[in-house]
C-alpha cells in the first residue's frame, strides 16, 4: 500500500468519526416511547393504542470501530465501519412526553457526551496528522522531481 492510500485512509476514518460524534451529539436528546418488551401499549378508553406505532422510536445512536487494515504482504491503512451502540437507549423520566409510558418513562438515547467530544478530538489530531504526511509525501516528490544534474 502505498503511503498516500493510508493517509487517506485514515483522513477518511477520521472524517466518519468527526460525522459520527456529530450526529450523537445533535440528538441526544431526541427521545421516543420506550420499545416494547410484552407489548407497548397505553390504555385511551375503551380500547388501546400502540405508542410505537404513533411516534418515532429514540435516536439510535453510532459509533466508529477503526481498525488496521491487514491484507496480503503489504498491510497499511486503516478501516473504518460505523455500527449501533449497545444498549441504544436509556429510561429516563419525562412524564410530560405524550409517549411516555405509565411510569413517565421515556426512551433516550444512550449517548456519552464526554465521550464524543473525546472523540471528536481524537479525530481533529488524526486528520492533522494525517494530512501532514500527505504534505510531507508532497514536498518530498516536488524535491526529488526538482532535482538537476
Amino acid at each position: 500500500m502505498s503511503i498516500l492510500s493510508i493517509a487517506t485512509s485514515g483522513l477518511s476514518a477520521a472524517s466518519l468519526r468527526v460525522s459520527v460524534a456529530a450526529s450523537n451529539i445533535a440528538n441526544v436528546r431526541t427521545t421516543g416511547p420506550l420499545p416494547a418488551s410484552g407489548g407497548s401499549s397505553t390504555s385511551a378508553g375503551a380500547g388501546s393504542v400502540s405508542t410505537s406505532s404513533t411516534y418515532p422510536a429514540a435516536y439510535v445512536p453510532l459509533r466508529v470501530d477503526q481498525v488496521d487494515q491487514s491484507s496480503g504482504s503489504t498491510p497499511g491503512g486503516t478501516i473504518a465501519t460505523v455500527s449501533t451502540v449497545s444498549p441504544s437507549y436509556t429510561a429516563q423520566s419525562d412524564p410530560s412526553a405524550p409517549f411516555a409510558d405509565r411510569d413517565g418513562l421515556v426512551a433516550a438515547p444512550n449517548v456519552d457526551l464526554a465521550n464524543e467530544l473525546v472523540q471528536m478530538a481524537a479525530a481533529k489530531y488524526s486528520f492533522i496528522a494525517n494530512a501532514k504526511v500527505i504534505q510531507a509525501y508532497s514536498e518530498t516528490t516536488e524535491s526529488l522531481l526538482d532535482i538537476k544534474t
